[in-house]
């Protein structure tokens, strides 16, 4: 059984290490990758191509048409992999590899060998050194942070560290619905997983925070200012919207059908 890594992409053209993804799948036979193209407008999708080509028994690229931002990216590649019943895992993280591989591999250790669990997330929070953040970054993580606290109630440092990884048997519950944020989906996802466990002690039970020995920051994020400056009203509108809405597990609805259509896929080898 493997571990499914999404890479979600966006004019990753120049960011993405080619070497360092290529040399990570060659030396194991534990995890698959499954890039997703979030439409990107460079030649990203190339470059995945030629990831893929080198090992194509252990890399998928799915193609988004229509760019619609990393939380409909890392959706589908959920959605994607749940079908493929040689995964037992599925996880998530940046291609700009800010949590690098051992990092990822540590989180998905824990998970392995904990059965009370259900997910494990890094935590640029928790760890105590070889982090580094811009003061832009620091500040605005602060004040995501109290927001988040707010909102989800459960005691969480690090809720968008983009590396995480859970048993399969979630997708459902977390990726049945599309996510109202394009970025802050994480907030969603754990607001959906304490929703289906019902309450605050089964979550906590049910997910661990696990440190991360580094986390870089790399240039040219695709956060700008205007968006680290909506985060705050963006977060009240998932608080809002999330206490009024019907909760439903439906992995494809037919108004999703259409765009689901527009995404290409390379085979995932048995």
């Amino acid at each position: 059984m493997k571990t499914a890594i999404i890479i979600p992409c966006y004019n990753e053209e120049k960011r993405i290490d080619t070497k360092a993804f290529e040399a990570f799948i060659q030396s194991t036979n534990s995890y698959h990758l499954c890039f997703v193209n979030d439409g990107s407008k460079d030649q990203t999708l190339e470059v995945l191509k030629n990831i893929q080509q080198s090992n194509p028994d252990k890399v998928t690229v799915i193609d988004m048409k229509r760019n619609s931002g990393k939380a409909a990216a890392v959706r589908a590649g959920a959605r994607y992999l749940y079908s493929k019943t040689n995964v037992r895992h599925i996880g998530f993280m940046d291609a700009d590899l800010s949590t690098d591989f051992e990092d990822f591999t540590a989180l998905d250790h824990t998970l392995k060998t904990n059965a009370q669990l259900k997910m494990v997330f890094g935590s640029r929070a928790k760890a105590e050194a070889g982090i580094e953040k811009d003061p832009f970054r620091a500040f605005f993580s602060k004040v995501i942070k109290f927001c988040v606290f707010l909102i989800l109630g459960l005691p969480i440092q690090d809720t968008q560290c983009g590396a995480k990884v859970f048993n399969r048997e979630l997708v459902p519950v977390i990726y049945g619905n599309r996510f109202l944020s394009k970025w802050l989906f994480d907030v969603e996802m754990f607001i959906r997983l304490k929703h289906f466990l019902g309450g605050k002690q089964a979550v906590m039970c049910a997910i661990y925070e696990q440190p991360l020995q580094r986390w870089v920051h790399v240039e040219d994020s695709k956060l700008g200012i205007k968006d680290a400056l909506e985060i705050p009203l963006r977060l009240l509108s998932i608080r809002f919207n999330y206490s009024i809405w019907a909760f439903t597990n439906t992995l494809v609805t037919a108004e999703e059908q259409e765009v689901l259509t527009e995404v290409y896929t390379f085979p995932l080898a048995a």
